[in-house]
């Protein structure tokens, strides 16, 4: 054969690969960089033989190992995610791990038959405080908040269909209600402090905006940021040269300048003004009225928790965020060393609560690396009502960890503007896998509960959960966290009803329906 020949047909088969990945939706990969992104799967295939003698292990990486990366992209694809010859943990020596243990008998269990392992929350949102809007979240896990804007629009897009798929709920992020977030999932209208979407031509509140905006979307509560894991306590600022006609009508901001987000709110200045702002939103909307914030200095939790006391004012909900989140870009300063971490930072929050007798009436919601179901079972424990994922979410929809989010070059599409890397992520091949991942990450949580013996995540308790020191020392997280008897439990009557709410059974085996 001619070496003409052979280059010639080499050209028209590498052609038609490219042609292939041009027109393909499947991978954003492939399709925003044809051929050459053929390598990226060659090299994620034999990742594990290359780091067994070259790099890394399975578990080493960060913010995410490769285990746990893998885990969630088996589960959106609806793969196979089990793994084989034990564990990868270096059980002997590890400090900071967390071990579930397991009952040998059990009463009721959880619902193995369930296709999309509804797992509905256990205190009804709004409910003790006589919302008028009060409902009951039909899911535990639910999507985070990330904005249009950080987030493309097809990946906003992929994550409110997949949401509403798994039956689940998707958060705003503080940029607004764009158009991408109406395809069909419930929705939690984030308030941030340049109140996107919300404000008047000044950049000040407007209570009218706020209602046109509520009732033009399937908006069941409302969520005021008072600051996130990833930048705690710092503003930001959108220059005038990123602002589209797009994002300046969703936003309600001028195009011809840039946007500041100052990093504390200008509705209320105070806790006793922000429950007076908290009630106000209530009553004039209807709905569940919460915030969130990472944890730093305890002074305003427990201002908080003793204005609370007298049940005449109070939040709904309170969305504690991990110091280790999250999807927004910041200085290192503040991603490394700035609010606590999850697990004490939520201790801390619930145990402020739980010394007033608070805790069966308010919903505490957990973010920051939750969507993992060792963590999440770890804030079940702490007592967690209901879980948010982000980035997590991101990567079943095709986030592949580049840490690009802060450059607007994110190789797959989610988290950039630019067109020919957007183009590349279709949002409907893309929701069916954020979907598979939700409903993973619940059927998990299930089949731990019924391990552990209890009908629900929210059933099981920081006495059911240890964390060990190597392999000669271990301590509860009740013990570790300075947790009293009851606390991290649900009181009697949520058990009650609960348990009356899931259709348990006495035995839990996996195995499908005829």
């Amino acid at each position: 054969m001619k070496l003409s020949h052979l280059v010639g047909g080499t050209a028209v088969a590498l052609g038609a690969v490219a042609v292939r990945d041009l027109t393909q939706k499947k991978h954003a990969i492939l399709r925003n960089f044809p051929v050459i992104g053929h390598a990226r799967y060659l090299l994620e295939e034999v990742g594990p033989e290359l780091r067994q003698y070259i790099v890394t292990g399975n578990d080493e990486e960060r913010p995410f190992s490769r285990d746990q990366r893998r885990w969630v992209y088996a589960s959106a694809k609806q793969e196979n995610n089990y793994f084989g010859f034990g564990t990868d943990a270096d059980v002997e020596h590890t400090q900071g791990r967390a071990y579930i243990k397991h009952r040998t008998f059990a009463d009721r269990l959880p619902d193995d038959h369930d296709p999309l392992a509804t797992l509905p929350a256990a205190k009804v949102l709004g409910g003790p405080r006589g919302r008028a809007k009060a409902f009951r979240p039909g899911s535990v896990v639910n999507v985070s908040a990330m904005s249009f804007g950080s987030l493309s629009g097809p990946a906003i897009t992929a994550l409110d269909l997949g949401a509403a798929k798994a039956g689940a709920m998707h958060n705003t992020g503080e940029g607004g209600l764009s158009p991408y977030h109406r395809n069909g999932a419930d929705l939690v209208l984030q308030l941030g402090t340049a109140y996107f979407g919300c404000r008047d031509e000044h950049g000040n509140f407007s209570l009218p905006r706020l209602k046109e905006v509520v009732d033009s979307a399937p908006v069941k509560a409302i969520e005021i940021k008072l600051s996130q894991g990833a930048k705690p306590g710092l503003g930001g600022l959108l220059p005038a040269a990123k602002i589209t006609d797009e994002i300046a009508s969703i936003r309600g901001i001028p195009q011809d300048r840039d946007c500041a987000s100052p990093s504390r709110h200008t509705a209320f200045d105070g806790v006793d003004s922000m429950l007076d702002f908290v009630e106000m939103l209530a009553a004039e909307t209807g709905l569940p009225v919460g915030i969130k914030s990472a944890v730093g200095d305890m002074g305003f939790w427990l201002e908080l928790a003793d204005q609370m006391e007298s049940r005449e004012r109070g939040v709904d909900f309170i969305t504690v965020d991990g110091g280790e989140g999250g999807t927004g870009a910041a200085p290192l300063i503040f991603t490394d060393s700035v609010s606590l971490p999850f697990r004490m930072g939520f201790s801390r929050v619930f145990g402020t609560f739980a010394e007033l007798g608070l805790t069966d009436e308010v919903t505490f919601i957990g973010s920051g690396k939750l969507g993992l179901p060792e963590n999440a079972v770890v804030a079940f424990a702490l007592g967690v009502d209901m879980i948010n994922v982000a980035r997590e979410a991101m990567m079943s929809i095709g986030c592949i960890q580049s840490q690009r989010c802060h450059s607007d070059k994110c190789p797959t599409g989610v988290a950039t503007q630019k067109p020919w890397l957007v183009r590349g992520l279709d949002p409907f091949d893309k929701a069916d896998r954020c979907a598979a991942y939700l409903i993973t990450l619940r059927k998990e949580l299930m089949k731990v509960s019924a391990a552990v013996g209890v009908a629900h995540p929210s059933l099981i308790t920081p006495h059911d959960v240890e964390i060990m020191n190597g392999d000669y020392e271990s301590r509860t997280l009740a013990g570790i966290y300075g947790y009293k008897d009851d606390w991290g439990q649900l009181g009697p009557a949520l058990v009650d009803d609960i348990t009356t709410v899931l259709r348990t059974k006495a035995t839990f085996d996996e195995k499908p329906t005829a």
